[in-house]
């Protein structure tokens, strides 16, 4: 079927496209304009048309969220009760993910926390989540196998062999590093670790970690570049550290994780833990303005109750202390570990305020808003639903002065964000959450509406209140079909889970058989993801190609 959608102000930063147009599809693609009478022409007039957003970075599936479940039952009731919470969910939480995310017009999501030992569970959730295609990224860097690779020098080529194995057996699209080697130096009582601390047992730093997996992600051809949650996040001084591995990565292509929560300076040098943190968002940018190699996803943060999930043991212990409520999770198990701790972001509070302050910073600061992408970490700063609300505040600079009015003096006091005037354009919003970050997972057929994409199609009403506009889509077209009319899910269907085409080495496979039944008593098949684990109602997996 040939359907014209007409009328509406088409916006595709990726063919310089900001103008009243048309977009053209047929089964499921977008297509050049057609000669022939279209089968069926949706009115687009007065509204703004743009690729389906895409989510680099969302905790959505796997151990830690079903965790967080169960430690915080009162954050998922059902969404049909009265005012119900965010977290809310019908018919199971990935009813809720996919719902929402699709009102948003968004139509691919990317769980950024893939253990390979947990690999088969947090793909069978993600296959739980309707409307949205989605994917995960293996996590490495506090493997014990990878560890002793390096430590015993075994090469380039075995650190390769290894990760292309993981990234097979996982179905991974892409590959994290969440404070490399800090799982395994917690596991000795280490409580801090910088780029080059040594990391006991394994005479290693997270340096050469890094490096060994910066070196791995290029030469296999992962397209998405290795995800980095540094050391340190969430302290003063943290911008150091993000700084430092910034450099480390020595040109490689390298993208940073939530860097709100790095774009943290020390008041006071003298007590940098007693001094408090000043916003350091014009060190990030010039930092990644010196370095094309690099991109970053935000994290930023909104006020309000949620739940901090993370692999990176060392600051979930750190920050238990500051839960609320006064209940948390650490696992020191193997490979990643991680924790589960309940935080407030206390609305009007002095630090909450900096730091919701230093993400919107970030973003107005950013020369570049493809290599800038929007996230809160959700939910570590809080719900991704609160995206709307983030969107109207960088369009909006009257609305964000009223927003920054009722804070505290802090904000000014430590942080830029009062005095910069610049509105995002459209063009801008949709680089942010389209073509950024497509392009920064290699998923070259979506974010833009170009011939031969995806009809992966949002349809906004255009109003004042970016809030509204964005919040509910008036259409969202997934391939070509109508999943939302008005805000409200009218086609219920499975998307695809997106992994990456890679084949395991002969040899490390047999290396790796032979070290987890040293290690476990159970071999590759125990970890592995067969297509025969999925329902067919769940959809199917589709290969994403290596770079050449």
């Amino acid at each position: 079927m040939l359907t014209r959608i007409h009328g509406g102000r088409v916006v595709d930063p990726t063919a310089g496209r900001d103008a009243v147009g048309d977009v053209w599809i047929e089964d499921g693609r977008v297509v050049a304009p057609s000669e022939r009478a279209p089968d069926q022409t949706i009115d687009a007039t007065g509204c703004v048309v743009m690729a389906g957003g895409v989510e680099v970075h969302s905790h959505i599936a796997g151990g830690n969220v079903v965790m967080s479940r169960l430690l915080l039952p009162d954050l998922y009731v059902s969404e049909s009760a009265p005012n119900g919470h965010p977290f809310a969910h019908a018919g199971g939480s990935g009813s809720w993910i996919g719902a929402n995310y699709a009102r948003m017009g968004y139509t691919t999501a990317v769980e950024p926390a893939l253990p390979p030992s947990n690999a088969l569970a947090t793909h069978l959730e993600l296959a739980d989540i309707p409307l949205l295609d989605r994917g995960g990224l293996a996590v490495l860097g506090n493997d014990d196998h990878l560890l002793q690779l390096l430590r015993d020098g075994e090469g380039k080529q075995a650190v390769r062999d290894l990760v292309q194995q993981t990234l097979a057996h996982s179905r991974g699209l892409g590959v994290k590093c969440i404070n490399a080697g800090g799982a395994s130096a917690f596991k000795d009582g280490v409580l801090k670790l910088s780029l080059d601390d040594e990391i006991p047992c394994y005479g290693l730093s997270t340096r050469k970690i890094m490096s060994a997996l910066l070196d791995a992600v290029e030469e296999i051809g992962v397209p998405h570049p290795l995800h980095v949650h540094c050391n340190n996040l969430g302290l003063p001084g943290a911008d150091d550290s993000l700084v430092a591995t910034l450099e480390a990565a020595e040109g490689r292509r390298i993208h940073f994780a939530h860097a709100q929560f790095y774009a943290y300076g020390v008041v006071d040098p003298e007590n940098p833990m007693t001094g408090g943190f000043r916003s350091a968002a014009e060190r990030i940018n010039a930092a990644m303005e010196a370095h094309p190699n690099a991109t970053y996803d935000v994290g930023q943060v909104v006020f309000g109750q949620t739940v901090t999930i993370s692999l990176d043991i060392l600051r979930q212990f750190g920050g238990r202390k500051g839960a609320k409520p006064k209940k948390w999770v650490i696992s020191a198990g193997d490979a990643e570990g991680g924790g589960v701790v309940p935080f407030l972001y206390r609305p009007r509070g002095p630090v909450s305020s900096l730091q919701w302050a230093i993400g919107l910073e970030l973003m107005l600061l950013s020369s570049n808003p493809e290599r800038t992408i929007l996230t809160t970490d959700h939910p570590n700063g809080g719900v991704f639903t609160e995206y709307p609300r983030i969107i109207h505040l960088l369009m909006d600079a009257e609305e964000r002065a009223k927003e920054i009015a009722t804070l505290p003096a802090i904000v000014g006091e430590r942080s830029g964000l009062p005095k910069i005037e610049r509105e995002y354009s459209f063009s801008e919003i949709a680089q942010l959450t389209r073509s950024g970050p497509a392009k920064l997972l290699g998923l070259t057929d979506r974010g833009h509406l170009r011939e031969g994409a995806k009809a992966d199609v949002a349809i906004y009403r255009d109003e004042r209140d970016r809030t509204a506009m964005f919040s509910r889509a008036k259409l969202v077209l997934k391939d070509g079909q109508p999943i939302v009319e008005d805000g409200e899910v009218v086609a219920w269907f499975s998307g695809k889970t997106l992994s990456l085409d890679v084949e395991a080495d002969a040899g490390m496979e047999k290396r790796a058989e032979s070290y987890l039944q040293d290690r476990f008593g159970a071999g590759l098949d125990t970890f592995a993801v067969p297509d025969a684990a999925f329902p067919e109602n769940t959809g199917t997996f589709e290969d994403v190609a290596c770079r050449a």
